[in-house]
């Protein structure tokens, strides 16, 4: 059986290890300050070292794990191996040349991730993209900084493999919200969005997925402005978190009152959303509309 956390690789093991050390840091009576003396580094090293936001030296877990007095050899070598592991990359930092620092981390939790639900506004989701569509949106680009042919393609690659999530031995559950404005956007061309449209009329039977359309009909709704992701782990060691990309940064929200904020947001927009029984009806029908216009 796999363990929890294992799919996310070096992301999920630094935020696991950052955790015990924390535990055993307030444990020892020990402050943040004085741990950093003891790895000759500083009071806000210790505190990224146990957000799990920076590579750990495995001398510096030893050395702070003798200053906590874990004399427990078997618990103490764990976390030491953990350490190491830590430092392994995972498999998607292969396309660390077309994808920005701030979204490493995201790739490492969505693969970790028990739960993930996410709320679209104007693209279909990634984790639910045809390699077509997935194209054609990676086209679009950021206009200060347009990307090669090849440099797309490796993104759609990327954007595929993230789809393994959902079909791994223990998928992800994913549970995606989206507005009905992005049934009718042709992103690409109709004939890309007419596969597209296909395609979640297929993910949308599977046992795993749950997929919520926001029908015009309703109107206005309560949501942030913007596209949102929360994730949710089978570990305890992991917290829930908030992803929310922008256009040259991303935010991580880990906060007990950020995520409360967050998760009253996703079930209102989940009450406005049509029925997931509803959702085949929808589709059908957009995929109509759009037989219709070819037509014309």
């Amino acid at each position: 059986m796999t363990e929890p956390g294992a799919y996310g690789g070096p992301t999920v093991l630094r935020i696991m290890l950052g955790v015990h050390l924390r535990r055993l840091r307030e444990a020892a009576h020990v402050s943040r300050s004085e741990a950093g003396w003891a790895i000759r580094g500083s009071e806000s090293k210790i505190s990224r070292l146990e957000l799990g936001r920076v590579g750990f030296k495995v001398r510096d877990v030893e050395d702070l794990l003798t200053l906590y007095k874990l004399d427990d050899s078997q618990e103490r070598e764990r976390l030491l191996n953990m350490a190491r592991e830590a430092n392994n990359p995972g498999w998607w930092q292969r396309y660390d040349d077309v994808t920005p620092t701030w979204f490493h981390s995201y790739l490492g939790l969505e693969m970790a991730a028990d739960l993930i639900r996410t709320f679209e506004l104007q693209f279909v989701p990634g984790l639910l993209q045809t390699p077509d569509y997935a194209r054609a949106a990676i086209a679009l680009g950021r206009q200060d900084r347009p990307l090669s042919k090849a440099e797309q393609e490796r993104l759609v690659a990327l954007r595929m493999n993230r789809q393994q999530v959902l079909t791994r031995q223990r998928p992800a559950r994913l549970w995606a919200v989206i507005d009905e404005g992005v049934l009718r956007r042709p992103i690409g061309s109709r004939a890309i969005l007419k596969d597209q449209l296909e395609y979640l009329l297929e993910a949308s039977h599977r046992h795993n997925i749950t997929l919520q359309i926001i029908p015009f009909a309703k109107g206005g709704y309560t949501a942030t402005g913007s596209a949102f992701t929360l994730l949710r782990f089978n570990d305890t060691d992991l917290p829930d978190i908030v992803y929310i990309e922008h256009l040259t940064s991303a935010v991580y929200l880990d906060k007990r009152e950020e995520l409360d904020a967050y998760v009253v947001t996703m079930d209102s927009v989940s009450i406005s959303a049509a029925q997931p029984r509803e959702t085949e009806g929808i589709l059908r029908h957009a995929l109509e509309l759009l037989d219709q216009r070819g037509e014309a």
